[in-house]
Order: C-alpha cells, then structure tokens, then sequence
C-alpha cells in the first residue's frame, strides 16, 4: 500500500440561506440560514478530500456551528501524519482529543472517506459495503414526506396531519416530525383526534426525553422512529435493549460522520429496523454523504433520504447526483464525486498542519 498520510486540515465557512425563508420547528423555533462548515484534508501524495457539517442552529440538538469549528481545531493537530484510509484509527484518534462532539468529527470523517476512494480509485458507498440495485429516493418533494408539527395544540396538529396525507398516492410514506416538541398527553391527544379509518404514517421524535418517548409506545401502535435520541452508537444499542423504536433518522453530522453511521447502519438492519438517511442540514458536500449511505442500504429498510441541496440557496460544489422520478444513485466516481465550488467557500478560515 503506497504512503499516505494527512499533511494539513484546512477549515471553510459559508451561511446556507434557507430556501423557504422561515424553517419553523416545534416549539416555535425557526432558522432563516445555517451556519455551514467545510473541511479539506490534503495528504502526502496531493489527494485532496472534503466534508462538511452543517448543524441544525444551536437549539436542535447539542450542536452549533461555532462549536463544530472549535471542534476541529482541538482535534486537527492529533491527525497530523495518520493515515486517512485507515478510518476507524481515525475515530480512535478523534475520541482521544476530545470526547463527544460528533458534529465536528463528522466533516473530518466524511473527508478521510472521500480520499480514501480516490486513493482507490472506488465510489464511497462501494467502499461502505457496496451499493445495492435500488435507487435512493430524495425526501424533499418526491417519495417521502415529512410533516412538521408544532407540538402546542392536538387539534390543528391532527388537521394538518389528516389534511397533508388527504391525496396520498401509491408508493409516498409520511413522517410526523415533532422534533421533540410533544409531551406524552398531547401526542396520545392528536393521535386520537386522526380518522378513525387510520392513515398510513410514522411519528419521528415525538417526545424530548428517552422515559416519555418509551411512555407513549406503550400506548399506541403507531410506528415510531427515533431521531435526535438516536445520535450514538450507545443510543442504538439502549434502543434495541429497550425496544424503543421501529426504526431511527439516520443523520450523518449528528452521528459522527460515516464511520459510526456505517456502524449504526448494521446494527439497525440487524434489528430489523426502518430508517431514513439524512443530515441536519447541508448543501452539495452533505447530500453526497447521505446519497453514498442511502445507497447502501437494502431497499426494505431504507425509508427515505433528506435531499438538503433543496433546502438551501447556496451551490457549494458539483456531482452528477441528478434526481430522475424521485429517485438517484451515487455516481460512479472516485469518492463522493464532488468537485466544491472554491470561488463560494473562499479562503480558509483556519488551518492545521
């Protein structure tokens, strides 16, 4: 194997205008932009490799922006000279700089990824485990739908609810997404205030807490996906000693990256659990992420994937990641396929070597 390791880390930033305006989550939380970071890791024989994190502002999950670049610059200096093909040697050595922060190790991570297979030459989902023969559907628009509720009044929320999924055609599935923001009562409420008829939908993250999400399945049938509960490797696994969950929303920042995501992947399918492969937010870089994951996944257990670039205005790389019926497939290119944009990321804004 010929040498290579990392000879500098250098760090971008760029603010991902959201392309609706006002993105509104439970508990009236709203974000008109995102605050995104992007990492390039150049090494010994000039391969160059990026990724990117982009947290879902700072009252999502423990995340913010400032934090992830922080992050980086307490662990960049212990990577210096490792090899970045070696990825789990890499997440070892992460873990010993600092504890915690998957957001930050997530853009470093999914940077290794991307040199690794343009050292051989491979797409990143071959080097995961292989692609499958299904083709990734993109959430936003298309396939999979997710319905944003506001957690406040089980009313409205059943309206919209029974509204959203009046005209369901064959093949869509819907996610209830309360972003932690619904309280035991008030989950069982709105769900009781839905047809009697049933609709064919799964509710994500209803609650904020482990012990009222774990409360509420006790008590209904409907499906239940995990989503900023389900962060951790260790969280996969309490999910599974607790039967918690039917399945989890995969989103690759807030778990670390595509290491550990490729780690929670098998678990979840050993399990027999549904998911969908997301981030919290992203541009071109993250969405290449998610496609090269999603790709991966057997079509039974793959629900839907988060198409980010829709979400924001800002352009930062290209890839021939083109969406055809709904549906795409991870190019055939070495490592992510993605060429950035470096006349919208600009300068670094910090550098490590």
């Amino acid at each position: 194997m010929t040498d290579l390791t990392i000879t500098r880390i250098d760090v971008f930033q760029a603010y991902l205008p959201y392309s609706g305006g006002i993105y509104t989550l439970s508990k009236n939380r709203t974000y008109t932009s995102f605050d995104a970071t992007f990492v390039r890791i150049t090494t010994s024989t000039g391969l160059e490799g990026w990724g990117e994190s982009t947290p879902f502002g700072s009252t999502y999950v423990a995340a913010h922006a400032l934090g992830v670049r922080a992050g980086i610059a307490e662990i960049a200096p212990h990577l210096i000279g490792l090899d970045p093909r070696h990825v789990d040697r890499i997440n070892e050595a992460m873990d010993d700089a600092l504890l915690g922060h998957e957001h930050a190790k997530a853009a470093i991570d999914i940077a290794c990824w991307d040199v690794f297979g343009k050292a051989v030459g491979m797409p990143v989902c071959d080097l995961l485990g292989g692609r499958t023969d299904g083709r990734c559907a993109p959430q936003a628009g298309y396939v999979g739908h997710s319905i944003k509720i506001a957690g406040v009044d089980p009313v409205a929320d059943a309206a919209r609810i029974t509204a959203a999924l009046a005209d369901r055609q064959p093949g869509e599935m819907f996610l209830v997404d309360a972003n932690g923001g619904l309280t035991v009562e008030t989950a069982l409420r709105m769900l009781r205030l839905l047809p009697a008829s049933g609709l064919d939908l799964i509710l994500e993250a209803p609650c904020a807490t482990w012990r009222e999400c774990l409360s509420l399945r006790r008590r209904t049938d409907v499906p239940i996906h995990f989503d900023e509960l389900a962060s951790t490797d260790a969280s996969i696994v309490q999910l599974l000693a607790d039967d918690a969950v039917e399945g989890i929303g995969m989103k690759i920042s807030k778990n670390g990256g595509l290491t550990r995501c490729r780690r929670q992947r098998d678990m979840c399918i050993a399990a027999g659990y549904t998911f969908s492969v997301q981030d919290t937010v992203g541009s071109d870089i993250s969405f290449a992420a998610i496609v090269h994951m999603a790709q991966t996944v057997p079509d039974r257990y793959l629900r839907c994937i988060l198409e980010t670039r829709d979400m924001v205005t800002l352009k930062t790389a290209d890839g021939p990641f083109e969406v055809v019926n709904g549906r795409l497939r991870a190019p055939a290119l070495p490592g992510l396929g993605v060429t950035p944009r470096m006349e919208v990321l600009g300068e670094p804004v910090a550098g490590y070597c």
